[in-house]
């Protein structure tokens, strides 16, 4: 398995990778059988089941911050997507509208042949084999697929971020979507990242390359397909509403896939009732995820129910709903509870549905309240412009846990 789907199977992982963090900026970018010279994370990040001020407070109590700086800063590029897109959530939503709207039947063809590693180019079959049977790929390769989709096929981004949202475990709506609008030249106006055939044959392992030698032309004289450039996004949304009124009345902890490690969260000290662990499979229907990544996530979710037991000494009952607003209603009136606590999830398919799910609890006398990580709400006001600014700022506030092992 590419990341353990368990937070202490994630905290071993980061453990055994610590002495090659400080090897991370020289070896990064090879792509090679097994991916050793990454720690392969990304999808306990994503989830939530460790976070990335836990995995950069381990890697400085390792290593000096100059041995690091290039596996932190990846790190957080993740946490800057997620602040950026907070900024702007109206960006999803023209994502999921040009979704919708390039959707064709020619289009779908193309992509099934490439879901089915029968493309026709070697290089792209590889690693879409290596997508659909992990769920997982480097990111040197991610951007030499998104490259070749977007420039050489010319087929939509959307459709692109699309199928990857749908295999890649760690795939979430901020980092994906607008990498898939870096590749197209839509997130720095202009700017647009192609594949070339040296940068392969440099990073690609000499075994993995050798199976590929016949697909490598497509990458030999690459040419930009330019879309027509948008206006720069705006910020819409510089605030976020706050969590609502906590009364001393009977109090659920909502726990979803968005963050599973509450824990570790300002909710560790509040005291629940009881404590409720939910997936959104009407998400993973809609973007079609594939039955090992909804195996991943189901196990991700029951680790996660075992350890909110065992932290707040109450019943923590696991479901994956259909509907989740009724279930939600159902768990809620069976233990009497006036309020449900959980953590605000980032832009994406579980936000889109908060506010009917909000509303259907209202009719039941049910309050939704939502708490954000004292974390995200500091670095998200960082994020208005590029990420190299954003980890300045950081590094300026001091937010990074440098204590230690500081220069």
């Amino acid at each position: 398995m590419i990341c353990p789907s368990s937070r202490a199977g994630a905290l071993d992982q980061l453990a055994a990778f610590l002495p090659l963090a400080t090897l991370y900026a020289r070896d990064r970018n090879h792509v090679i059988s097994g991916h050793p010279a990454v720690s392969r994370l990304s999808p306990a990040i994503r989830h939530r089941l460790i976070s990335e001020d836990e995995v950069a407070f381990e890697v400085l109590q390792f290593s000096k911050i100059s041995r690091v700086e290039k596996f932190l800063q990846e790190i957080y590029w993740r946490r800057y997507w997620k602040a950026w897109l907070s900024l702007r959530p109206q960006v999803w939503g023209d994502y999921l509208q040009n979704l919708t709207a390039r959707r064709n039947e020619n289009d779908e063809r193309v992509i099934n042949s490439i879901e089915r590693a029968e493309s026709g180019n070697p290089v792209i079959d590889h690693f879409s084999r290596e997508l659909v049977d992990t769920g997982y790929l480097h990111n040197h390769a991610r951007m030499w697929f998104a490259a070749w989709w977007v420039h050489e096929v010319k087929l939509p981004w959307e459709l692109g971020a699309d199928f990857f949202y749908k295999h890649l475990l760690d795939g979430d709506p901020a980092s994906n979507t607008l990498s898939w609008r870096w590749v197209a030249g839509l997130q720095t106006p202009g700017k647009t990242y192609l594949a070339r055939r040296a940068n392969l044959e440099k990073y690609i392992a000499p075994e993995i390359l050798e199976s590929m030698v016949d697909g490598l032309s497509a990458f030999e004289n690459p040419h930009p397909y330019l879309p027509e450039i948008p206006d720069k996004p705006p910020i819409t949304r510089p605030d976020l509403p706050g969590p609502g009124f906590h009364s001393p009345a009977p109090t659920g902890l909502w726990i979803h896939e968005e963050d599973l490690s509450p824990e570790s969260s300002p909710l560790a000290g509040l005291t629940f009732s009881t404590v409720f662990v939910t997936g959104h499979p009407r998400s993973w229907e809609r973007h079609s995820f594939p039955l090992p990544k909804r195996r991943w996530l189901t196990d991700a979710l029951a680790d996660t129910c075992t350890r909110a037991s065992q932290h707040w000494k109450t019943d923590a009952v696991m479901e994956l709903p259909s509907d989740l607003a009724s279930s939600l209603v159902q768990w809620a009136k069976s233990h009497r509870l006036a309020q449900i606590t959980t953590l605000r999830p980032g832009v994406g398919p579980l936000e889109d549905a908060l506010s009917g799910i909000s509303a259907v609890l209202n009719t039941h006398g049910i309050q939704l309240i939502q708490i954000d990580r004292p974390q995200d709400l500091l670095l998200r006001p960082l994020a208005t412009g590029s990420f190299f600014q954003f980890w300045e700022k950081m590094r300026k506030l001091g937010f990074i846990p440098f204590a230690d092992k500081q220069d």
